[in-house]
């Protein structure tokens, strides 16, 4: 619930005109939210000069006052930390911290969510990556056996695929101790889930550029993501919660390379109206 401290509150409005489920009204020169279609989003505790609102469900100590020398980041920069990114496939044999790690989630987090639904949850796996890569391996090999049967005009394009996951599943039966072309022996997958698809990719963005600040590499496991979907073993050994689906897979650890410059793109596809 929602509560604004009148002796602090001065009925400036503001609130009120930022409140986008018209919660909150003015009564006797006081802010009263009326906690009926509130989605406890908190633009009342950030747009309010008084600090007088709290929601009771979390933890106000995490609020922090806006300040310029904490809070801007310059465009260029950010921009140019953006294009410089790459998808790491090179990793240290080095841990990664526990208190990384947090701080990665707490990237995703603050990410924002529709209707600030916050159903983003992640699944953090270091020991138990052998045996999530063998059950990813046989899923995705049967997925292969399936498409090179039913080749059908849609399937064809996954033919390669198909192909490829066949090998790395027989390889990995043949010596699972030998090249991890799924995982590339980094310590540790953040596996994201959600109710919305848009709510977990937008969470892992963050995540992933938060840990490109702290110096890891990174990359997305379609295949994982992949093998999860309707694989009932991964997912209950993920702890999938009901009404959430994988969205993606992020494998990160200590990069063993280091790439000298950014790369180029194809121009922008704008349509200006």
């Amino acid at each position: 619930m929602t509560v604004v401290n009148c002796e602090k509150c001065i009925g400036c409005g503001l609130c009120v005109k930022d409140c986008i489920a018209r919660d909150i009204k003015i009564v006797d020169q006081k802010a009263v939210v009326r906690n009926v279609n509130c989605m406890n989003c908190g633009h009342c505790i950030a747009i309010c000069p008084q600090n007088a609102v709290t929601i009771e469900e979390y933890n106000m100590e995490e609020v922090k006052a806006y300040s310029k020398e904490h809070f801007d980041i310059e465009s260029e920069t950010l921009l140019n930390f953006i294009k410089y990114r790459r998808s790491v496939r090179q990793f240290k044999a080095q841990d990664v911290e526990s208190k990384i790690l947090e701080k990665i989630i707490e990237a995703g987090r603050f990410t924002q969510t529709g209707i600030n639904m916050q159903d983003v949850s992640y699944a953090v796996i270091k020991s138990g990556l052998p045996e999530l890569r063998g059950m990813t391996l046989e899923s995705l090999k049967n997925t292969g056996e399936y498409i090179l049967a039913n080749l059908t005009p849609e399937n064809k394009m996954y033919e390669n695929y198909a192909r490829m996951w066949i090998k790395m599943y027989t390889s990995y039966q043949t010596n699972p101790e030998g090249s991890d072309f799924l995982f590339f022996n980094a310590p540790v997958v953040i596996v994201i889930s959600a109710k919305s698809e848009v709510n977990g990719a937008l969470a892992a963005s963050n995540m992933e550029l938060m840990a490109n600040a702290l110096g890891l590499g990174t990359f997305f496991s379609g295949f994982l993501a992949k093998a999860a979907h309707g694989n009932a073993q991964i997912r209950d050994f993920l702890q999938i919660k009901e009404g959430k689906e994988v969205v993606c897979a992020m494998v990160i650890g200590h990069p063993a390379v280091k790439y000298k410059r950014t790369v180029p793109r194809k121009q922008a596809d704008i349509t200006w109206m």
